[in-house]
């Protein structure tokens, strides 16, 4: 995993946002982007949101999907889709039938999970993922204190999984939510980690030394991994990896 450290969050946000469009922006066909949420990615969207980088994006090709959602309405403030919605989605000129979110309101978070799956491998147009050809162009993730990515918690039955591309996942506070799983989220010619924060230390450097105990040290893309961070998360690594 090439590491990528720079002084603030901002600082991450801005050089993540030209590496995407560096790298999304002569991409021929229908880019493929799996968004992550939570709070840290919002202002590299806004960024992507915003000219000039947006004109630099095809946005009337582009596909997004999620990584993962909260089982909650879609103007639910805890919803991933309503932040990505807010920061970015909601300006640029990409089609709404090319925004794909977690359909949350099936009744349970396994409809909605099955659901998902055939909505992805519809757009992938087969039922089983080839190697050499990803799922998606740019997969972006989050690490969570505790190592997890997506909803892939450590102890989670989700973590087993190797055939679905999409689960339901419960047990993890008061909410259910859907997942994407190792194999679809590995599924990526870009894998791009986005870790900021001191509270993101320990988990970064532990990630760093493969420890097994961490749901993200157990994706194993099938294409380049590259992570961003800030120095508060990096600081423990920041004189072995330097910076950009």
């Amino acid at each position: 995993m090439r590491i990528a450290v720079f002084g603030t969050p901002e600082e991450v946000a801005e050089r993540l946002a030209d590496w995407i469009v560096e790298r999304i922006g002569g991409q021929p066909g229908r880019p493929a982007l799996c968004l992550s949420g939570g709070t840290t990615p919002r202002r590299l969207y806004e960024l992507l949101g915003a000219a000039p980088r947006r004109d630099r994006l095809p946005w009337a090709r582009t596909h997004c999907f999620w990584g993962d959602e909260r089982c909650v309405p879609q103007d639910d403030p805890r919803s991933n889709f309503r932040m990505a919605r807010a920061a970015l989605l909601q300006d640029v000129p990409i089609p709404a039938e090319n925004i794909h979110a977690v359909p949350v309101d099936r009744g349970s978070a396994a409809a909605a999970a099955a659901e998902y799956e055939r909505t992805l491998k519809r757009f992938y147009g087969a039922d089983a993922l080839e190697p050499g050809r990803p799922l998606f162009h740019l997969t972006l993730l989050g690490l969570g204190e505790d190592g997890h990515i997506a909803s892939l918690f450590a102890n989670s039955p989700a973590l087993a999984e190797t055939k679905r591309w999409a689960v339901p996942v419960s047990g993890q506070g008061a909410l259910d939510r859907v997942s994407l799983t190792y194999p679809a989220l590995a599924s990526s010619a870009m894998t791009i980690f986005l870790v900021v924060g001191e509270r993101k230390r320990a988990a970064l450097s532990r990630l760093c030394r493969e420890d097994p105990a961490l749901p993200a040290t157990h994706l194993h893309s099938t294409g380049e991994v590259s992570c961003f961070a800030d120095r508060a998360a990096a600081a423990a690594l920041a004189a072995a990896v330097g910076g950009d």
